[in-house]
């Protein structure tokens, strides 16, 4: 019977780990912020006309619960009606847009649109 001889493992020619880690830390995130790109539409005028338009539209009207918000505007949210994920289309569509209060856009809808993320859903 043959004897086999000892091989080397080849790991000395690896490159370091750090690098590579580092690379793809860098790759990630690359990958993220073109994912969340989308925030920044935020911040246009594009955005802040179509804002106005739909609380005017809704005359500054809670869709959730019906209170008027008409003096204090930062105290109400142009809200997306199906989550757009990054879709322009439905990001800058008005008729998927609805006027909610701040209070309930960060608490009733977002609990909503949570559990609806947990069984796969929209809402």
């Amino acid at each position: 019977m043959a004897r086999l001889k000892m091989l080397r493992d080849g790991t000395h020619r690896l490159p370091p780990m750090v690098g590579y880690l580092a690379r793809s830390a860098a790759q990630a995130s690359r990958d993220r912020d073109a994912r969340l790109a989308w925030r920044a539409w935020y911040k246009t005028a594009r955005w802040q006309r179509l804002r106005w338009d739909v609380l005017v539209r809704d005359l500054f009207t809670c869709a959730m619960c019906g209170v008027v918000k008409g003096s204090d505007t930062s105290l109400l949210v142009a809200d997306h009606k199906v989550p757009h994920r990054g879709d322009p289309d439905l990001f800058w569509d008005a008729g998927n847009l609805q006027c909610l209060c701040k209070r309930c856009h960060d608490g009733a809808k977002q609990r909503a649109e949570a559990g609806a993320a947990g069984r796969g859903g929209g809402v």
